[in-house]
């Protein structure tokens, strides 16, 4: 089993920033993609972004490339998105999600938080 909790979510301003941490446990860290995905008020849960096992490898969604981030420090076992440019179209909870096979934007993941709410307002 493993454990994600993300934290770092609120609300900002259009054109503000946040940065969304997902902390891990149960397992290594390591052997595990992550990904961020995010929910609007009546959409479907979206891919946003995905990271390979060390890092080397990033993924985004067309909508947020240029202005998102994804990283991941395996010796804190954390997993991170900074968003930056923020739109009101961001507005979402955003989940991180696991999985050990290689990574996916369809929500196959294993693992998943319970997500936090970002809310941009315009």
């Amino acid at each position: 089993q493993v454990q994600l909790v993300e934290s770092g979510g609120g609300l900002v301003q259009a054109g503000g920033s946040l940065r969304l941490s997902c902390a891990a446990s149960g397992r290594t860290f390591r052997n595990y993609v992550m990904a961020w995905f995010r929910q609007g008020p009546g959409k479907e849960r979206e891919f946003v972004a995905a990271i390979s096992w060390g890092g080397a490898n990033a993924y985004y969604v067309d909508s947020v490339k240029g202005r998102f981030t994804i990283s991941r420090d395996n010796a804190k076992n954390t997993v991170y998105l900074q968003m930056n440019n923020l739109k009101p179209e961001d507005t979402a909870v955003y989940y991180c999600a696991a999985r050990t096979e290689l990574p996916s934007s369809r929500p196959e993941y294993d693992y998943w938080g319970q997500g936090t709410q970002v809310t941009v307002s315009s």
